[in-house]
């Protein structure tokens, strides 16, 4: 009599559906999800503390997506798996199914921004120390979040059987208004993603274009600041930086030097062949300096015209002009040492008696 009981019991409809079915539809879920939790607690954490360990990002990566949003997801579709294992009210179906469709788009949504976060996190900003450009573009990535968040629930409304057809079509005639309305500001926008990704200047750069220079303060969305030597503050547009030549000096790896010395004329021969040996010879023995060349380059009109060229190592420009001023205060020294005179502007007036 029990067993016929039992057996009445697990045939017995509440809301349309046989109590066996129920436990079926249970164990459809629970029997997976153990499983998975299991799995997560011994093998996901095993390779979790591993990743951790690696030089590699990307493995951690993958287990935070795996934990976050594949986890998550496979628990959803067992959920769903069993209920539609059961006979429920079309409306019911339809209604969960719905709610199914805008929670896989949701955890879709958040993959695509976790993997939009790891591409600019680890690639775009890999190592950066400028602060002011890592919150540049962690406010853009604010926008972007905002773009595919948008997408993602159009997407929603279609596959949930909207018709979003005019709605686009609005947007996208909206969109052409306000791209028109708004074309240098959009204009400066696309020429500051181009800033970040290129990186022609960075933060604390000195850099001249057109007759523009100054040291770079502040990369914003739209316009980009400067600090002049003066001390004014310059403020262009980002659309602007980019259509011009721009000179970075900061990135500038050697200065190259170049002065004319004008020696009296009168001077002998042979003390005219020591000049470049002993330009050349000081310059070679100022740490930083390196010589490149020193010749007799013109007839003047009341000197004997020489010209050298150096360079100086790095780009730092009160370096360069301390080492300038050494050779010139050396030379100078030298040229008394071996009676070489410079020349001044001088006539010679010839009076007919």
């Amino acid at each position: 009599m029990d067993f016929f009981h039992q057996e009445s019991f697990l045939e017995k409809v509440i809301l349309g559906n046989t109590v066996l079915r129920y436990l079926v539809s249970l164990g459809m879920f629970l029997g997976p999800a153990v499983v998975l939790f299991f799995l997560n607690k011994f093998a996901v954490s095993r390779i979790k503390a591993w990743a951790a360990k690696t030089a590699w990002e990307f493995d951690d990566f993958a287990v935070e997506l795996f934990e976050k949003i594949i986890y998550p997801l496979i628990y959803a579709g067992l959920f769903f798996l069993a209920f539609n294992n059961l006979s429920v009210v079309e409306r019911y179906r339809v209604l969960v199914n719905k709610a199914g469709i805008i929670l896989v788009t949701v955890f879709i949504i958040r993959a695509v921004i976790m993997f939009l976060n790891f591409l600019v996190l680890k690639v775009v900003l890999k190592g950066e120390a400028d602060e002011a450009r890592v919150k540049s573009v962690s406010g853009l990535m604010i926008l972007v979040k905002f773009v595919v968040w948008v997408v993602g629930a159009v997407l929603v409304l279609d596959n949930m059987g909207y018709k979003v057809s005019t709605v686009v079509a609005g947007l996208g005639i909206g969109g052409i208004a306000v791209a028109l309305a708004a074309q240098a500001i959009l204009g400066d926008l696309f020429s500051y993603i181009s800033i970040m990704f290129d990186k022609p200047f960075m933060t604390g750069d000195y850099i001249v274009f057109d007759d523009v220079m100054g040291t770079v303060e502040n990369i914003g969305i739209k316009t980009t600041r400067l600090r002049s030597i003066s001390g004014e503050q310059i403020i262009v547009s980002n659309s602007n930086l980019t259509g011009s030549r721009v000179k970075n000096y900061k990135r500038m790896a050697t200065r190259r030097g170049l002065f004319t010395l004008g020696i009296a004329y009168g001077t002998p021969k042979a003390k005219l062949e020591k000049i470049p040996v002993i330009i050349g010879g000081i310059i070679n023995a100022i740490n930083g300096a390196r010589f490149e060349r020193s010749h007799f380059s013109a007839y003047g009109d009341f000197s004997l015209n020489f010209e050298t060229v150096y360079y100086v190592e790095g780009n730092d420009y009160n370096r360069y002009m301390d080492i300038q001023q050494e050779i010139y205060m050396r030379v100078y020294e030298a040229f008394e040492k071996e009676n070489i005179e410079f020349a001044f502007p001088t006539q010679t007036l010839y009076v007919k008696k």
